[in-house]
Order: C-alpha cells, then sequence, then structure tokens
C-alpha cells in the first residue's frame, strides 16, 4: 500500500493514503460499488479494507458521549410534552382558572416557541464562537433559570410568571437542542451517521413518556402538587447533561477549523481509528476536512450569515432544511402533542385519569415506531419516509374527521373508540417517517459552514410554524371542533406533492462524508440529479472500466 503526505494547517505532516492506493484485485474483484466523487469511491474502499466494527474496544465511550447528547432530545420531549400533560390536570386548571382549549391555552402554549423564536440570533454565534459543548451548556444553564421561574410560581400566583418561565425554557431549548445533533452528526463514525442522528430526535418520546407518567403519577397527590413536582422534574435531565458535558470530546470538525488540528485528530483516532492514527477513516476523514473545511468560513463571524446566500446551491440547502422543519410542526401532530385533551374532548373523553392513560399509551407506541424508522433511514432512504409519513398522515386525518364528525351527530361510543384508534394510528405513522428526519434532513443538508447557523434558521422556521399551531389550534377546536382537522388533510396533501417535486435524496451521500453534497445542490434540478441511477463500477477498475494497474484503484 503507498501513502502519501499532506500538511496540517500548523505546518506540521500528518500520513495519509492516498486517493490511488493499492489494492490487491483479487481481494475485491467480486465488489461493486458505484460511480461517483472521489470521496463516495475512497468511502467504499474503507469499508472494505477497515470494515467498522460498533462493538470495538473504543466504541463504549463513544456510545457514552453520543448518549449525554441524547438526553438533550429526551429533556426537549418533556418539556415540550409537559404543558399538553398539565392542561389534562384539574388542579393546574383551576390554579390559574383556565381551560384546555381558548386563546389562554394557545397564549400560553405558544411562549415556550416564542422563547425558541427569539433565540435566533444567538444559535450561531454560541455554537461557532465557542464550539458544540458550550452551546449545550449555555441552553442547559437557561433552561434551569426558566425552571426556577415556573417552579415559584407557587408562591406568587402569577400566570405572567409562569408564561415568562415556559419562554426561557423555549429560549434555552433551541440553542441546547440546535447543538445536540449538530454534535452527533460530526462525532458520529460515518459509517453509522445517518442512522445515528435519527435516533436521536426518537428519544423526544421518552421525554415525552416521562412527562406523562410524572402527570399520571402525581394526579393522586394532593394539591398543587400534582403539577409542581412535574415542573420541577423538568431540571432533571439538565441536570445530567450540565454535569457531563465539559468532559465530552469536543466536534473534531470545529476544533479543525479553529486551528486544534492535533486534537481533532486525537479525536478521530480514538473514536473511528480504534487507536491507530493511520486508520483509513482517521485519514479519509482529515483529507475531507482539508478540502471541504474553511479556516475563514462565514461559521467565524457571528454576524456572518453570507453563507446561506451566496449561491444558489446554499439557498436550495437552506430552504429544504427549513421546508422539512415546518412541514414537521403543521402535519397535525402539534394538535396531538400539545392540546390531545381537546382532541379528546372533541371524541367524548373527557376523564382526566383516561385522557393520561391515552397519552402515556400513544407515547409509548410512537417511541417504538420511532426507533424501527430510525433503523430504515439508511436502507429505505429519507424521501421514501417523508412521502410515506406525509400521505399517511393526510389518509388519517380522513379517518379521525369522519369518527369524531360522527360522534358530534351521534354521540356513538363507537366512534370515540375509533377515534381513539386513529389517533394512535396517526402517532404511529407520524413517528415512523418524520420524527427520525426531523433532526436528521434538516442538518445534514447543510455544509459545515452553514450548520450551526442554517440550524438557528431551522429552529426560527420551525418556530413561526408552532406559534400558527399555538394561537390557531386551541381557538379553532373551541369554535369548530372537528371541522379543524379538515385543515389538516388538505395541508399534509400539499406537503406530499412539495416533497415529491422538490427534496433530494441524501441517503448514501451523507453517510459518507457530509460535505460532500455539492453535486446534487449544484445540480440544475437536485431532486431529479439525486434519483439518477449512477454507473457501477469495479473499485479494483480504474475509470474506464479496465482492471487497476499497480498503484491505483
Amino acid at each position: 500500500m503507498k501513502a502519501s503526505v499532506i500538511e496540517k494547517k500548523q505546518g506540521s505532516e500528518i500520513p495519509t493514503v492516498d486517493t490511488d492506493t493499492t489494492i490487491k484485485t483479487k481481494a475485491v474483484a467480486k465488489t461493486k460499488t458505484t460511480r461517483g466523487s472521489p470521496g463516495s469511491e475512497r468511502f467504499h474502499d474503507a469499508m472494505i479494507r477497515e470494515p467498522p466494527n460498533p462493538f470495538s474496544s473504543n466504541s463504549p465511550m463513544l456510545y457514552l458521549a453520543i448518549f449525554a447528547v441524547f438526553i438533550c432530545s429526551i429533556m426537549n420531549g418533556y418539556e415540550a410534552s409537559l404543558f399538553n400533560s398539565l392542561l389534562e390536570t384539574p388542579n393546574f386548571k383551576d390554579y390559574f382558572r383556565v381551560k384546555n382549549s381558548g386563546i389562554w391555552a394557545g397564549i400560553v402554549s405558544s411562549m415556550y416557541e416564542i422563547g425558541s423564536f427569539t433565540a435566533f440570533p444567538f444559535i450561531g454565534p454560541a455554537l461557532d464562537t465557542f464550539g458544540r459543548r458550550f452551546g449545550l451548556f449555555t441552553g442547559i444553564t437557561i433552561i434551569f433559570i426558566g425552571t426556577i421561574v415556573q417552579g415559584t410560581t407557587m408562591d406568587t400566583a402569577k400566570v405572567g410568571q409562569y408564561m415568562g418561565g415556559r419562554f426561557l425554557l423555549g429560549f434555552g431549548i433551541a440553542i441546547a437542542a440546535s447543538a445536540g445533533p449538530t454534535y452527533i452528526v460530526e462525532l458520529s463514525h460515518p459509517a453509522y451517521r445517518g442512522m445515528i442522528t435519527a435516533l436521536y430526535n426518537t428519544f423526544w418520546f421518552v421525554g415525552s413518556i416521562v412527562s406523562s407518567g410524572a402527570i399520571r403519577g402525581a394526579l393522586n397527590l394532593p394539591g398543587n402538587t400534582t403539577w409542581l413536582l412535574p415542573t420541577w422534574l423538568q431540571l432533571m435531565c439538565p441536570s445530567i447533561i450540565i454535569v457531563f458535558v465539559w468532559f465530552l470530546p469536543e466536534s473534531p470538525r470545529w476544533l479543525y477549523v479553529h486551528g486544534r488540528v492535533e486534537e481533532a485528530e486525537e479525536i478521530l483516532i480514538n473514536f473511528h481509528g480504534k487507536g491507530n492514527m493511520n486508520s483509513v477513516w482517521v485519514r479519509l476523514q482529515l483529507d475531507d476536512f482539508k478540502l471541504h473545511l474553511k479556516d475563514n468560513g462565514a461559521d467565524k463571524h457571528w454576524w456572518d450569515y453570507r453563507a446561506l446566500f451566496r449561491s444558489r446551491s446554499s439557498l436550495y440547502r437552506l430552504a429544504c432544511n427549513c421546508m422539512i422543519s415546518v412541514y414537521g410542526q403543521l402535519a397535525g401532530n402539534a394538535v396531538i402533542s400539545y392540546f390531545l385533551s381537546a382532541v379528546l374532548d372533541t371524541a367524548g373523553i373527557s376523564n382526566p385519569i383516561k385522557q393520561t392513560n391515552i397519552n402515556i399509551g400513544l407515547n409509548c407506541l410512537s417511541f417504538v415506531l420511532a426507533m424501527v424508522g430510525a433503523s430504515f433511514v439508511d436502507r429505505v432512504g429519507r424521501r421514501p419516509l417523508l412521502l410515506f409519513t406525509n400521505a399517511g398522515c393526510c389518509i388519517t386525518w380522513v379517518a379521525i374527521t369522519i369518527t369524531t364528525a360522527t360522534y358530534a351527530t351521534t354521540a356513538s361510543p363507537a366512534s370515540a373508540k375509533a377515534t381513539i384508534g386513529f389517533i394512535y394510528l396517526f402517532g404511529a405513522i407520524y413517528a415512523a417517517g418524520f420524527n427520525p428526519l426531523l433532526v436528521l434532513y434538516p442538518v445534514e443538508v447543510l455544509s459545515f459552514e452553514m450548520r450551526a447557523k442554517g440550524m438557528a434558521f431551522s429552529y426560527l422556521t420551525g418556530g413561526a410554524a408552532n406559534l400558527l399551531n399555538q394561537f390557531a389550534w386551541p381557538v379553532a377546536l373551541e369554535k369548530i371542533g372537528w371541522k379543524t382537522y379538515i385543515c389538516f388533510i388538505v395541508w399534509c396533501a400539499v406537503q406530499t406533492v412539495t416533497i415529491y417535486f422538490f427534496i433530494p435524496e441524501t441517503n448514501n451521500r451523507t453517510s459518507q462524508q457530509l460535505e460532500q453534497l455539492d453535486e446534487i445542490f449544484s445540480a440544475k434540478n437536485p431532486r431529479k440529479f439525486s434519483l439518477e441511477k449512477k454507473q457501477e463500477v469495479n473499485p479494483a477498475s480504474d475509470t474506464n472500466g479496465k482492471p487497476a494497474e499497480d498503484g491505483q484503484c
């Protein structure tokens, strides 16, 4: 095997495997790969010569670091679901003299999204200037403050203070939840990056399950403890993260572009190279960093957003990022997540314990299906899952509309039971398709230079969509009841059509190297280009399909 040398940024030298490294023809004579960029060919080459082992001696430390950030997703699920669960609690509604629908529910619930919306200009600087870990730490600290503000509402009985706490929670979550997937996609092994990043958002349901379970368990407690205990439990996940965040390795990509090349290399060696500095995976990524990452890019300046708008390719990337972020909020899932109690009221199910039990069951089912969906993101592809979940949600909303309309006119117990069944079906379809991709797709379509600020845009547009959810749907449920669901039927159909015509497939590209999506987004029609089948070649052949000569691969 031949080796060449490339320069490090700081003048030192590191060995790297040359693109034309010799491989014995017999060892790969029967192996096929797809012709693409040199990075794609080298990725397949690495898979052959150094098959990744998910159970190697260094893997537990990598998984531990990744799981520590997964707790951020659990926290997000707990915070986002808590208010929905509290609206099922009679003592909470009596204390604040409110209902589970109407404008008050919309205003208080929306403060969380307003906080996320407001955090937009601070996300990029926190993640780009000081590192991904600092972004996590900043967001977690703000969540601590927000929880204290909410928990001490009992002493003041002020609705405004409770709303202020939700604002701070949303502000902190926006920063932490942007840092989380960014960190994971940059630290994960290239061979498993797609699935691991997809799994990140599935743990949202773990937080939702814990939230629902805390409410269910507290219903038997006396007085305001029924809602104060779950409120203070919001400190559970942040406490874990804030203890371990500074023990986590920093993103090797962030270290590299900030001139800390040796540290970046050391992390890759320890977590991807099994301690071997000459590992193919280490050299592959370092070469990719040298080729694609800029040490003077827009990510170095907190005020510089030019990377998001400087070319047609950048704009298309950003549009795909924002489109999926918005669509993931407007499929009708917000009504199920935030106002399930009011939805169940339209089906004649108003008992708080029964509503809470339904909520817990729905979250458990969604978590299982989200895990299944995450395991298929690399096998099936991103587009098929997105098309499946949007079309499925559309059809399910048709069924929910029919059953709730029937109950409204006949008060049929069978219609109420059918509504519960279709709500569970909706949750399963959404979880299997949208949940794994709601984080994976927006973060992977962005280049490193765009990633932190692009994820800020993701939260900005997603937060704007959720403001519509928080203000419109509780009022609509109060005024027009089941007819609200017709809006979701129409909109889910629109989402399905636009995804079909505009969203590119990124499978089998980002799982290789994050920085090598330019060929898709630079194409005249990115969606069409991403679906074109590439000519198969033998990796032991040269570019003309002939067997590789000595020194070529």
